[in-house]
């Protein structure tokens, strides 16, 4: 029977254990042009017990940012800065993989320099609205793509992916999940379109599929996942369809031998499509379950009822650098502060304590 902290062959890359740090967005790219900071070097560095960390989503591109103060893999001196982060993480014998994230239409014209508007598949709004640096604003109309605009928007991953690897990363994530584009193009709510990348659950999952082909092509399947989240309503997502759609997305996927598929759970329907997908899909699968609470040990038997391969912990990993070890003891756990989620300093984000040796 599987256990959370055997090794496992993730493509050829070894990890230490099947715990995973999940992406999430901190919001302290303080370096100039939206890099990480030694700050960030050392936030990655403390969580290096993990079998992989999966970064805070990173914006492929000026126009794919969605918060303030989020970082970039579109110049040198973002990779530069990257370049730091691997390097401390890979010295603690740790492995991680970069989240591209483009944002889409969660994301508004002040984070770009030059005011430019956000792009989506179609001209539909979120509802709701965004934190800026001038406060909290309206969530805009976005621009909707040409067809002949998207290649240039697939390339922006690939250029991204390219950027990663020659950062040090051991391979990157794309993230199609939680509202952002990938999913944009996904959902029926948010993809209006009656041209090929839209209507039909066929033609929506073909920007998934093209980019992920693309991204593979460029760095190596074995270097590439994605990151999926049936049935999550998170950024005004409503998907009527989910149970034909990714199932039918998986089945394009599948041949690629990707590193891994990541699935995040949010409604209780998720699980019945986790499932179907762990049934169809023989690749390596990483689960972030829905749990009551922040997920802890109490996950642990998802991996040995061999529902996941790898389970990937979110806030509890934010607070408790040294979750793996937590973990096997069954706690205890520092508790998340979620006044210091999102931005600031070194307060809740590199001054959690670990445990230290119990002598007898």
């Amino acid at each position: 029977m599987p256990s959370a902290f055997d090794t496992f062959d993730l493509s050829g890359t070894r990890l230490a254990n099947r715990v995973a740090m999940s992406p999430m967005t901190r919001s302290r790219a303080h370096g100039p042009g939206l890099s990480p900071t030694e700050e960030t070097v050392r936030y990655y560095a403390q969580r290096a017990g993990a079998g992989l960390i999966i970064t805070e989503g990173i914006q492929p591109s000026v126009t794919g940012q969605g918060y303030p103060d989020t970082p970039g893999l579109h110049s040198e001196e973002q990779v530069a800065a990257w370049r730091r982060v691997t390097e401390a993480v890979h010295a603690r014998g740790g492995k991680i993989f970069a989240q591209l994230m483009h944002a889409g239409r969660i994301g508004h014209p002040v984070l770009f320099p030059d005011g430019r508007s956000s792009v989506a598949p179609s001209a539909v709004a979120a509802a709701g609205q965004l934190y800026t640096q001038e406060g909290m604003k309206d969530f805009p109309e976005p621009r909707a793509l040409d067809a002949e605009e998207i290649p240039g928007v697939v390339e922006e991953y690939v250029h991204s992916a390219r950027n990663a690897i020659a950062a040090g990363f051991d391979g990157v994530e794309l993230h199609g999940a939680n509202g952002y584009l990938i999913h944009q193009f996904l959902a029926p709510n948010t993809n209006t379109r009656t041209d090929e990348w839209g209507g039909s659950a066929g033609n929506r999952i073909r920007f998934a599929v093209e980019v992920t082909r693309a991204v593979s092509a460029a760095i190596g399947a074995d270097r590439t996942a994605i990151r999926l989240s049936p049935f999550n309503p998170y950024n005004d997502i409503a998907e009527t369809d989910a149970a034909e759609v990714y199932p039918a997305l998986v089945r394009e996927l599948a041949p690629l031998g990707l590193a891994y598929l990541h699935l995040t759970e949010a409604t209780e329907a998720s699980r019945e499509i986790t499932l179907a997908i762990r049934a169809q899909y023989t690749g390596t699968l990483v689960l972030n379950p829905l749990t009551e609470g922040p997920t802890d040990h109490r996950a642990l038997p998802l991996i040995e009822d061999g529902i996941a391969d790898i389970l990937a912990f979110g806030a509890l990993y934010l607070a408790n650098p040294d979750l793996p070890v937590r973990l096997r003891q069954a706690g205890p756990y520092n508790t998340p502060d979620p006044a210091t989620f999102f931005g600031g300093d070194a307060r809740g984000y590199t001054d959690y304590p670990e445990l230290k040796p119990v002598t007898v």
